[in-house]
């Protein structure tokens, strides 16, 4: 497979990840590499068992310089915060970036799930969007990736050679494409990089 080069975007105001088998250990992986000043609010929803509370938040915030919460219904997007999907709620944002919290069917037979937060985020961010997709076992991820490039967002997707279970990465690909796939190791490297580029978003405080 042949690799498109990595541009880095410019003018990005929020990052979404989506990850399922074999995530833990690539999103500690990014998170670790973001700056404590990442100048825009990350989501992150990683497939997690349904009926039990989740140990992510405090799991990744103990290996990343930014806080790590799963976050309240309503909650408005900070800069330089990680929001983790808690267990049996879609991770969700509203304009003008806002969480939603949603117990709507399960998709993929996840809930949570990726292509609701990629879509929802898609709406409210269009180009100043950054998606990625990680390693997985189901096609969860594809169409909201779709849709981010189809609204001008940016999309990276882990190289699907390198992800302990390749079919998300693969499904994402052959759906939507990509505009950079890379490894766990150039996409903390890159996200890294982006962070100059990066303006701070400003949301109204409640």
């Amino acid at each position: 497979m042949s690799h498109p080069p990595l541009r880095l975007p410019t003018g990005i105001e929020a990052v979404v990840i989506g990850a399922s088998a074999g995530g833990i250990e690539a999103v500690s992986q990014l998170l670790a590499a973001l700056p404590a000043g990442f100048g825009a609010p990350v989501l992150l929803v990683l497939h997690i068992q349904s009926g039990r509370p989740s140990r992510l938040a405090p799991l990744f915030g103990a290996r990343c310089a930014l806080p790590v919460n799963e976050p309240e219904d309503k909650e408005p997007l900070k800069a330089a915060s990680v929001y983790v999907a808690p267990p049996d709620y879609h991770l969700l944002v509203e304009p003008p970036g806002i969480v939603a919290l949603s117990i709507d069917a399960p998709v993929h037979y996840s809930r949570p799930a990726i292509d609701p937060l990629f879509e929802s985020a898609a709406v409210v961010y269009g180009p100043a969007l950054l998606a990625i997709l990680l390693t997985g076992a189901s096609s969860d991820g594809s169409l909201g990736l779709r849709t981010v490039r189809r609204a001008g967002g940016c999309a990276w997707v882990q190289d699907p050679a390198t992800a302990v279970a390749s079919t998300m990465p693969r499904s994402a690909l052959e759906l939507a494409g990509a505009d950079a796939i890379l490894t766990i190791d150039e996409t903390a490297r890159a996200l890294a990089a982006l962070s100059p580029t990066l303006r701070a978003t400003q949301l109204p405080s409640t």
